[in-house]
């Protein structure tokens, strides 16, 4: 068969989309439940290691549930790529699995067009990406940055350790540290996802090409103050932790404009107040601060201050506090070369492409330590993401899917 140019098949990897969506899908709500290492995730890493399977590709899985397909020479370095299969609770139907599914259907189109490539191409879906166990897992465990301290440590929401998860599986979770891919076994990583934000939709640029990801920190913050009757606890003699939160908030805006730039965030996403009752004056708060910026001296800065007014906010409501740094991801820049290159291969196609920075941490930040990594974005709409409203329109998914396919092809011949 002599090689042809490829092209994506749309219906193909539309059904393929739709098959990993078949798992861990609620039908009463809409939303993907197939959080790390939890059933419905077990089930479809089962599944498209069987349709990698019939597509001729040499399959494989490591000890974390990552799983690989190559395309071209078993010896030799490959290009990875892909992203996760896992959801957060009541997640889109396009965050990771999107990715995951482009990578394959590049990978059938360039085997229709008759190509045999002089560098192997690998399709990949990491495991827990999501953050059930604090995320990353699957790529940490790739790239060897995955410490014994950091799986012992791990446990969920619920209490849940990631062993014990991971051993319900079938896995032992000390296999991550096993799990490491040599140095110059991987020539490049490639990921495709949707943007999680209005950008895109907003300017009506259908590709953004990513050359840093945010780093964050995430602060664990506790206020202990004294729960009493809502009646008859008069209001200058309450130290109640919800009223210190809530000063804590209020100062998020000021905090941002004496200390941030475009590109910082914070957010209280998570609180737990206690005694939770209607008619009792919350004697204690605990809550989660995320911070992420690009700019490690501007996360630095962010950190201080938003410790500097916790403090300020339990002196005034008569609290005593502890904040504990929970989890910490560094900036990282992506490769100046890997995203000159897609640049020229969008340029090729006629798709004008935005350079911007990711606020959301991805797969491709943490293998930009092993390998040349890239990350390709495609418009959602409204911005929305980890919802069951999440949507990325069609046409934009194949002009992404198209940019990846160009750009893996280019690689694949070693040029």
């Amino acid at each position: 068969m002599s090689e042809q140019t490829p092209r994506i098949n749309s219906s193909r990897l539309r059904a393929l989309l739709d098959g990993v969506n078949a798992f861990g899908k609620n039908p009463r709500t809409g939303g993907f439940n197939r959080t790390g290492y939890s059933e419905p995730d077990m089930a479809v890493r089962t599944w498209f290691m069987e349709e990698m399977r019939r597509d001729g590709l040499a399959v494989s899985r490591d000890g974390v549930a990552n799983l690989f397909g190559r395309f071209g020479p078993q010896a030799g370095p490959s290009i990875l790529v892909g992203s996760h299969l896992d959801t957060v609770p009541e997640g889109g139907a396009f965050d990771g699995a999107l990715g995951a599914c482009v990578a394959l259907e590049c990978v059938r189109a360039m085997r229709d067009a008759g190509i045999v490539p002089a560098v192997a191409v690998e399709v990949v879906a990491t495991a827990e990406e999501e953050g059930r166990f604090g995320g990353m897992l699957g790529s940490q465990a790739i790239t060897g940055t995955v410490t014994a301290e950091q799986l012992d440590a791990a446990i969920d929401a619920d209490g849940t350790r990631l062993a014990d998860a991971m051993r319900a599986c079938g896995l032992d979770a000390r296999d991550a540290l096993t799990a490491a891919r040599a140095p110059g076994s991987v020539a490049a990583f490639l990921e495709l996802h949707i943007e999680q934000g209005p950008v895109l939709e907003e300017r009506r640029i259908p590709v953004g090409i990513a050359h840093t990801v945010a780093g964050l920190v995430n602060l664990a913050v506790r206020l202990e103050g004294r729960a009493n009757h809502s009646g008859t606890t008069p209001m200058h003699l309450r130290a109640d932790a919800l009223a210190g939160m809530a000063s804590i908030a209020h100062a998020i805006p000021d905090i941002l404009a004496a200390h941030g730039g475009d590109n910082s965030r914070i957010t209280i996403g998570k609180l737990d107040i206690q005694p939770n009752f209607m008619h009792t004056v919350p004697g204690r708060a605990d809550f989660v601060v995320n911070i992420r910026d690009t700019d490690p001296a501007r996360i630095a800065a962010l950190c201080d201050a938003m410790q500097e007014r916790i403090a300020t906010a339990a002196g005034a409501n008569g609290l005593d506090f502890t904040v504990e740094e929970h989890s910490r991801m560094e900036p990282v820049a992506l490769d100046p070369g890997l995203t000159g290159v897609l640049r020229e291969e969008a340029a090729r196609l006629g798709l004008a492409a935005l350079d911007m920075p990711s606020g959301a941490g991805h797969d491709a930040q943490t293998m930009q330590a092993l390998c040349p990594a890239a990350l390709v974005f495609v418009p959602s709409r409204g911005g929305v993401s980890h919802s069951p409203e999440e949507f990325t329109d069609w046409p934009d998914i194949e002009q992404g899917a198209a940019l990846m396919l160009a750009v893996l092809t280019r690689l694949a011949a070693g040029r």
